[in-house]
C-alpha cells in the first residue's frame, strides 16, 4: 500500500496560545462549558503535536468531563489512542470515533480520521465507507485527502477502476494532489496508456521538482520514458535513482529488467 497509514492526514485544527489557555480554562468550565471544551481540545492538539500524549490525555479527559458528547473532543481522543498504538488503546479508539460521528454526522474530519483508523485495522470496506462520506463533503478542506486515501485502499484491494476514479476526483478537489498524480501515472502506464502516463508524471515533476522525487517516483518516470522512447530522459532518471537510492527495491528491479524487451516493466 506504499506507506498508506503514515501519509494519511489525521488532524487539521487551529493552534491556540498555551498561555491564554492556562489562564482562562478554570473559569470557562463554569461560565461557558462549550468554550472550555473547545479550548481544552485545542490544547490537547498542541500536546499531541509535541508528542506529550499524557498531557493530551489529561486535557481531553477534562474536555469530555465538561461536554461528553462533543464531536471534536471525542475525535481527538480517538486520534490520541490510535497514536499511542497499544492493543488496548486501539480497541478503545473505536468507541470515541463512533461517538464523534454520532454526535456530528457531518464532521468530515472525524470520518477521515476514522477511515484511517479502520484501514490500520485492515477493515478496508468500512474505511472506504467513511472516506466516501468525507470525500463527498463539499467545503471540507481536506476532502481531497479522503479521496486519496480511498484510492489507495482500492489499489490495495486490486480495484484499479475505482482507484483511478478516486484519484481523478481528488485532483478535481485539489489540483495539487501530488499523490494522485503519481498514482494515476502508474495506473495509466500499467494500462498501456503511455501518453497519458507521461503527461501525468510530468505534471507531478513540475509540482514537486525534479530533485525532490523518491525512488518510486523515479521508477515510474523511468518506465514512462522508456515506453515513450525517450532514452535520454530515461538514462537521466536511472542515474538519479542509482545515485540517490542504490539500495532501493526500485533500483534493484531496474537492474533485473534493464535488458528485458517486455513492453511493460512492472
Amino acid at each position: 500500500m506504499r506507506n498508506l497509514t503514515s501519509k494519511f492526514a489525521l488532524i487539521s485544527t487551529v493552534c491556540v496560545s498555551l498561555v491564554l489557555v492556562a489562564c482562562q480554562t478554570p473559569d470557562l468550565g463554569q461560565k461557558d462549558p462549550e468554550k472550555a471544551t473547545k479550548v481544552r481540545t485545542q490544547l490537547a492538539v498542541e500536546y499531541l503535536r509535541t508528542g506529550d500524549l499524557d498531557a493530551a490525555k489529561r486535557a481531553l479527559d477534562q474536555a469530555l468531563e465538561t461536554t461528553p458528547r462533543d464531536s471534536q473532543a471525542n475525535m481527538m481522543m480517538g486520534v490520541l489512542l490510535q497514536q499511542e498504538g497499544s492493543k488496548l488503546n486501539l480497541e478503545k479508539a473505536d468507541h470515541y470515533f463512533k461517538r464523534a460521528i454520532s454526535a456530528d454526522p457531518k464532521n468530515a474530519q472525524a470520518r477521515n480520521n476514522y477511515g484511517t483508523y479502520l484501514y490500520q485495522l485492515e477493515r478496508y470496506n468500512d474505511a472506504i465507507e467513511q472516506f466516501q462520506i468525507a470525500g463527498a463533503t463539499l467545503g471540507y478542506d481536506q476532502r481531497f485527502r479522503a479521496l486519496e486515501n480511498m484510492g489507495r485502499i482500492y489499489l490495495k484491494l486490486g480495484d484499479t477502476a475505482n482507484a483511478e476514479k478516486s484519484f481523478k476526483q481528488a485532483l478535481q478537489a485539489n489540483r495539487d494532489s501530488y499523490i494522485s498524480m503519481l498514482e494515476l501515472a502508474e495506473i495509466f502506464y500499467l494500462n498501456q496508456q503511455f501518453p497519458a502516463a507521461t503527461q501525468m508524471y510530468q505534471q507531478f515533476v513540475r509540482g514537486v521538482g525534479q530533485k525532490n522525487q523518491g525512488a518510486r517516483a523515479l521508477w515510474i518516470g523511468i518506465r514512462t520514458a522508456r515506453a515513450g522512447g525517450d532514452q535520454l530522459g530515461m538514462q537521466v532518471l536511472v542515474n538519479q535513482l542509482r545515485a540517490l537510492f542504490p539500495e532501493s527495491q526500485e533500483y534493484q528491479r531496474y537492474l533485473q529488467l534493464q535488458y528485458s524487451t517486455e513492453a511493460v516493466w512492472k
